[in-house]
């Protein structure tokens, strides 16, 4: 989601920091669908969200190339990293054989624009990112830029024609991301999209991170799957407790 407070990662408004019952066959990605081949991936940004799906995949043996306008920022990712590549925005998406978004949904857009549409085109875009305004939250519930009848990630679909955005890992902290380790057993990573391979690619790497991957639909759905970053932050805003996630019990 953006930045980090107490193992949350989520985007940075003023004063604060944000941190298998029977269904049709595109609603559940099943658990015998494993990765059988390595991906390039290139992923757009330089925050905590970023960084730590970017060192998921290169613990799994993804090539990786990690994305930024400013190369200092992940020195030290780096160093920690060496097998993976810091480049420019547009070298990480033409890199990519799946493109991550992960930067501040008020810039993602620009990102994307940065990133080059040729270089997106005809590929799996997993958009990481919450329409969070810049504004305070109100009893610890955050705020959005966007309504409950348009999600961020539609407005991206909507520019950026032939990429295949699949939203995902909106609704947790980066702390959480790989391989979380919760009492309930693996949680529920929702996401959607409009292109059914799309999302089966974005579900391979969401299960081998050591999620359940659960298909929620067309992009419409992600009118309600932003909408848990806002539910998932309240505990964090108003407790500082952050080591939580979602799942969906069958």
């Amino acid at each position: 989601m953006g930045q980090s407070r107490g193992g949350a990662s989520v985007l940075a408004s003023p004063g604060f920091r944000y941190s298998r019952i029977a269904h049709p066959s595109w609603c559940v990605l099943h658990s015998s669908q494993r990765m059988t081949t390595t991906l390039k991936i290139g992923v757009l940004g330089s925050g905590d969200v970023a960084k730590t799906l970017a060192s998921g995949f290169v613990q799994h043996g993804h090539p990786v190339t990690i994305g930024t306008r400013d190369p200092a920022k992940l020195a030290d990712w780096q160093r920690r990293n060496a097998q993976a590549r810091v480049a420019s925005f547009a070298d990480a998406a033409a890199f990519g054989e799946v493109v991550v978004l992960s930067v501040k949904g008020l810039v993602a857009a620009d990102a994307l624009r940065l990133a080059g549409a040729q270089n997106l085109a005809g590929k799996p875009v997993i958009d990481t990112c919450n329409p969070i305004a810049e504004l305070p939250p109100v009893n610890g519930v955050l705020r959005f830029f966007t309504t409950l009848d348009e999600s961020l990630m539609e407005r991206l679909q909507r520019e950026f024609a032939d990429a295949r955005f699949v939203k995902a890992f909106n609704s947790v902290g980066a702390g959480l991301m790989v391989h979380p380790q919760l009492a309930g057993g693996p949680p529920t990573m929702f996401l959607c999209g409009n292109d059914d391979v799309a999302k089966q690619r974005a579900g391979d790497l969401i299960r081998e991170l050591g999620w359940d991957p659960l298909d929620m639909g067309k992009a419409e759905a992600a009118r309600a799957i932003e909408p848990l970053c806002m539910l998932w932050c309240i505990p964090g805003c108003a407790r500082n407790e952050w080591k939580h996630a979602f799942k969906m019990l069958r």
